[in-house]
């Protein structure tokens, strides 16, 4: 039987609680999840982590777009961290790529050095790199044990053939006839970008894949009486009162649904089953 993790993200703690109500076996911790997610202040770091007791990957993206770092930026991502590694993180999720769409080995090296004994995820910059299994290759020498990853398409459902040939080279050893290395045979392939509980054992029965990154979110409206909806605050077009928060249902649901896979599979494996995935 497979252990399948189910990671969420979350930007607040309202919604880390709600994760972990629903079943969630990680966190991904971020701000400004809105925008695809940014570095969390390492306040929520703390609370996070009183409040849940879950295992917590914190995301250090600097700031929203591509992945084409600065000096400057850089070395604030070293800072953040160490900062998370020394608070008791169970990992970090990084991405730094060269303007010809690769890894950034340098970054990525020293990042990874600062982690020391943490986890590291490879965040979606995978999703834009230039050739996929290159990328996986040179992750897998920087020491980086989990690829989150959409396929390369704008979410997992259109991405599922790349993410299967991915999670084969991954975690079987092979690819188009090919080996791969003993610490690619050690990666986990995340599965996220439009996971959600009505979808997730399509994904995992047509990719083999185990892990699976969702977010689970509902919109709720702003508590504010007094609105004064000309002015805007941020990006034009996201309202300043409609507020996104974790749906403890919808984890429960997806979360449910890959227990149920696991007790398939292992009914399966003691031969008294159905085999998994047939209705």
């Amino acid at each position: 039987m497979k252990n399948y993790i189910l990671e969420v993200c979350a930007d607040n703690v309202e919604s880390a609680l709600s994760a972990k109500a629903g079943g969630a076996t990680r966190l991904e911790l971020c701000a400004n999840l809105v925008i695809g997610g940014t570095t969390p202040g390492y306040e929520l770091f703390e609370q996070v982590k009183k409040e849940t007791g879950l295992p917590i990957r914190a995301l250090i993206r600097p700031r929203f777009g591509d992945f084409l770092y600065s000096e400057y930026e850089y070395q604030q991502m070293l800072c953040d961290v160490r900062h998370f590694a020394e608070a008791g993180a169970d990992g970090v999720v990084i991405g730094s790529l060269n303007a010809d769409g690769t890894l950034n080995e340098v970054q990525m090296r020293g990042l990874a050095r600062a982690a020391g004994g943490c986890g590291i995820t490879l965040h979606r910059a995978f999703d834009v790199c230039e050739d996929p299994f290159a990328a996986l290759q040179k992750a897998a020498e920087l020491g980086v044990d989990t690829i989150l990853t959409s396929g390369q398409e704008a979410g997992c459902m259109q991405g599922r053939e790349l993410i299967r040939q991915l999670v084969r080279a991954a975690e079987h050893g092979a690819w188009d006839g090919r080996e791969t290395s003993a610490a690619q045979r050690q990666m986990t392939i995340l599965v996220g970008a439009g996971v959600v509980s009505s979808n997730i054992k399509e994904i995992a029965m047509t990719t083999g894949a185990h892990a699976f990154h969702m977010s689970g979110k509902k919109l709720m409206d702003s508590g504010m009486r007094y609105r004064n909806e000309r002015v805007h605050m941020g990006i034009e077009g996201l309202s300043e009162f409609e507020l996104y928060r974790t749906d403890e249902e919808e984890i429960r649901r997806a979360s449910r649904i890959l227990q149920a896979i696991g007790e398939e599979e292992t009914e399966e494996s003691l031969g008294t089953g159905r085999k998994v995935g047939k209705e």
